[in-house]
């Protein structure tokens, strides 16, 4: 099931402004570099946890429909499904009616009765569903843990530049505060 980001969040967990007094950097020099492992480090705790922190856009591409029509996300929060088409096999979009599935925002699930959902034409990404995932639009709505493992890892990396040192992906204190948002898998 590849995942394709559409759009990524308007913004990031913090500013450049609140991660340089965290940092306690009183020039501008180094605003670039700041703003760039902000970026760095909500990506990486979002890829160690299968959170998106702030909204954003992906397409999830499939080859045929679950046999139980439940769909279960590897990534989450889902917010709303905005899109779901087929593709024939001429290589036509077919849209869905939006309002023939039924969200578990909760449990990140997608589900529609089976029968009602139509086979794709052709064998491979014969699906796309456009979904909105993060737990919402404003830094202050992402977990305090979370929203700090970005603030704490950014940091470490800038204190840490080129020495080599900072060349740990999560350093413990980060993999601690994000371990409970981690998904399990069985």
């Amino acid at each position: 099931m590849p995942m394709l980001l559409l759009a990524g969040p308007a913004a990031e967990p913090w500013t450049v402004t609140d991660l340089k007094s965290f940092l306690r950097v009183e020039h501008e020099a180094d605003d670039a570099v700041i703003a760039s492992l902000l970026t760095a480090a909500r990506a990486q705790i979002e890829a160690s946890t299968c959170k998106m922190l702030l909204a954003q856009r992906w397409r999830l591409v499939l080859d045929a429909w679950p046999r139980d029509g439940r769909l279960v996300l590897r990534s989450g929060p889902l917010r709303s499904l905005i899109a779901v088409r087929t593709y024939d096999e001429r290589g036509y979009t077919h849209g869905l009616d939006l309002d023939s599935f039924v969200l578990d925002l909760a449990g990140g699930v997608i589900a529609s009765p089976p029968w009602a959902l139509p086979e794709p034409g052709r064998a491979v990404a014969g699906i796309e569903l456009d979904l909105e995932l993060g737990y919402g639009t404003a830094p202050e709505d992402v977990p305090p843990p979370l929203r700090h493992a970005v603030r704490t890892l950014a940091a470490q990396w800038y204190d840490n530049r080129g020495s080599g040192a900072g060349a740990a992906l999560l350093p413990g204190g980060v993999a601690a505060m994000i371990a409970g948002y981690r998904a399990v898998a069985l």
